[in-house]
């Protein structure tokens, strides 16, 4: 009777797959993919691009699985990329692009498409000028902290702080609120 191995786990896989061993790559998609579906349907909503969305997260996990620093971040950065992945109808719009399923998302539907995208546009323009900046520069032309932080000539820590406050203004202003205008 031939005794059967457990599968590997993400953390074993992670490693070869980093270095280039392409089964330990192979194994490594095959097991996180239920994962990224299961992240791309709760940050998606549900829309009918969550298998786009797991796709699109698989070829970038194989394309920079080699980059990650560390194997512990592994779960973090699985979930960040499908975060940025389920935006990417709302950024293209905002970038002139048309909004393909944005109404489709359980978090929007509620309002129409103008109603968004004049809130958005809004909630970026109120914003100050700093924090504006520093938002368009990562959300937009998807630059990293660093390239951030060299354009608008401050540390790392400031480029973050302000791309964090800008986020969250927008967030703010963005928040539904009822008649008696508590969120």
């Amino acid at each position: 009777m031939a005794t059967t191995h457990p599968a590997p786990t993400v953390a074993q896989l992670l490693p070869a797959a980093r270095s280039g061993d392409a089964a330990a790559m192979e194994q490594l998609l095959r097991l996180t993919r239920p994962d990224i579906r299961r992240y791309a349907l709760r940050h998606c909503a549900a829309t009918t691009a969550t298998d786009d969305v797991v796709q699109e997260a698989l070829i970038i996990v194989y394309r920079r699985v080699g980059a990650l620093r560390e194997v512990a971040a592994f779960g973090g950065w699985v979930v960040r990329i499908v975060q940025r992945l389920c935006m990417q109808p709302m950024l293209a719009w905002l970038k002139g692009e048309p909004l393909a399923q944005v109404e489709d998302n359980l978090a929007w539907s509620h309002r129409p498409d103008h109603e968004l995208r004049h809130d958005l546009a809004l909630a970026i323009d109120s914003l100050p000028s700093l924090y504006r900046e520093a938002l368009l520069m990562r959300d937009f032309e998807e630059l990293t902290i660093e390239e951030m932080a060299q354009r608008l000539g401050v540390t790392r820590e400031a480029a973050k702080s302000r791309l964090h406050r800008g986020r969250a203004l927008v967030r703010e202003y963005l928040a539904p609120t009822d008649r008696t205008g508590t969120t």
